[in-house]
């Protein structure tokens, strides 16, 4: 009788101890959610454009831009949270998604966050669609060209930070460009940097 009681008690106590280790949290999770930083345009915008080709699979991407994510903080031609906007020529709709590194309530989700669509009226001459097989230069490469571009500037500001925005306009760039700001576009710096060939560009005149 003492031995049945005895494997019992072994037994329920291997069992509670089971339990205890099934719901600690994962360690790499734990570790994932904690180092949660930022993250080149490249790695977010494929992301956002699998979930646009779920909408409308002739969806073309508009624009591309960085966002501020509070507590990751935007560094290095990285971004805590992207935008992306996508338009189709069926729906006549344009739809924004983004893509954010970490969760922040009340309303932004870790992932992708899917606006409601609007109506687009399509492709103009100021704003094209642009190929992604034209977006070759990922957002931290064109920092580093736009970086040495503002060196002198950046110097005298050195507290600035950069924004990205990545699009089409065929009346002053034969290619889609990132453009990068430090600062405002009153008093900053802003660089030009083709998203085919990583060269810098200047506007037309």
């Amino acid at each position: 009788m003492y031995a049945k009681c005895l494997k019992v008690v072994v037994g329920l106590a291997l069992l509670a101890m089971t339990y205890a280790e099934a719901a600690k949290p994962e360690p790499a999770a734990a570790e994932n959610a904690a180092s949660s930083g930022p993250v080149s345009a490249k790695t977010a915008f494929w992301q956002m454009y699998k979930q646009a080709y779920t909408w409308a699979h002739d969806v073309v991407p508009l624009k591309l831009e960085s966002k501020e994510l509070s507590g990751v903080k935007n560094e290095a031609g990285k971004a805590g949270m992207w935008s992306a906007t996508f338009g189709s020529s069926t729906k006549h709709q344009a739809v924004v998604i983004t893509y954010a590194v970490a969760a922040h309530a009340p309303d932004i989700y870790k992932g992708n966050n899917v606006g409601s669509p609007v109506p687009w009226g399509g492709p103009t001459r100021e704003v094209m669609p642009f190929q992604t097989s034209d977006f070759v230069i990922d957002s931290d490469a064109a920092y580093k060209t736009a970086q040495a571009d503002a060196d002198a500037w950046l110097k005298k500001h050195p507290d600035k930070q950069a924004t990205f925005l990545l699009g089409h306009n065929p009346t002053r760039f034969s290619a889609p460009v990132w453009y990068i700001v430090w600062g405002d576009n009153k008093s900053g710096y802003a660089a030009f940097v083709n998203a085919t060939s990583g060269s810098l560009m200047k506007g037309k005149k």
